[in-house]
């Protein structure tokens, strides 16, 4: 299996469209690394993880055959996770493509704001509801929906993938999980978990990770034999508020065995 980061960045992007704060400056300046866009995967080219709108530049950076993706999980309704309007884009009249679809998964809100975006066009998305903890069979993989803890007002959620015999964890956008999704993850074995540390060394950890509550699910994981020997444990989705470069990133969470992703890392499990 791999897993293309094709961005890493919250919702505001590093740098941010108009920020001055002294992190944003430094991206501008040093550059590589410390560009992220807004967070998305891609595995083995077929199967994404949610549609932010820097999907269009990620299709070019990356070279990505958009059509070649079956599968789209959407893990909640923010624009920097679901950015809906641009899926007008592969309706007819826009695009000319074959007639294969994309299939995409995700619970209430997100296929209401899709579904509402694309009223009245001719498309070949096939939208399906999912629900938590209920397993469901997509075109490219097994997937399993966990609860989030991230926006109380929606049901956001997180993913297990299982294809070709690997299982990933997706853990993101969320806070510390909620209970039932440490009770399912109990009974796991993962080939790799992505997590987030969106706010840093911040005390806030009720919607996003900081640092030390992703060090405390690695810990977790580790400690009731979640993870799988060898198996990754990968962090994203980095606020430029939270103050930290690429590099400050690495010397916090190198120490710890967890990888810090970046914008076209590529991990293989």
């Amino acid at each position: 299996m791999h897993i293309h980061f094709l961005g890493t960045a919250a919702f505001e992007g590093i740098p941010s469209l108009f920020c001055e704060c002294h992190t944003c400056a430094q991206a501008r300046e040093q550059g590589g690394r410390n560009i992220r866009s807004r967070t998305s995967v891609l595995i083995d080219e077929e199967l994404k993880v949610d549609f932010p709108p820097d999907t269009f530049y990620h299709s070019l950076q990356y070279g990505i055959t958009m059509n070649a993706i079956k599968d789209l999980l959407i893990t909640h309704s923010h624009s920097d996770h679901l950015y809906a309007e641009d899926m007008v884009i592969r309706a007819k009249g826009y695009a000319q493509y074959g007639d294969l679809p994309i299939h995409v998964y995700a619970h209430d809100l997100p296929i209401r704001l899709s579904t509402h975006a694309l009223i009245g066009e001719t498309h070949a998305f096939r939208f399906h509801r999912v629900l938590p903890f209920e397993p469901v069979q997509t075109q490219t993989a097994t997937i399993v929906p966990l609860l989030a803890a991230h926006d109380p007002n929606e049901t956001c959620l997180l993913y297990l993938i299982e294809k070709n015999g690997k299982t990933v964890l997706y853990g993101n956008d969320s806070g510390w999980f909620p209970e039932p999704t440490w009770q399912y993850l109990a009974n796991v074995k993962l080939d790799a978990a992505i997590l987030e540390c969106t706010v840093g060394r911040s005390p806030h950890r009720t919607s996003h990770m900081n640092i030390e509550a992703a060090l405390e699910t690695k810990a977790w994981l580790a400690e009731h034999n979640v993870l799988q020997p060898g198996a990754p444990v990968i962090v994203t989705h980095f606020s430029h508020n939270a103050g930290l470069l690429h590099e400050e990133l690495m010397e916090i969470f190198q120490p710890h065995g967890i990888q810090v992703a970046y914008d076209g890392l590529i991990v293989t499990i």
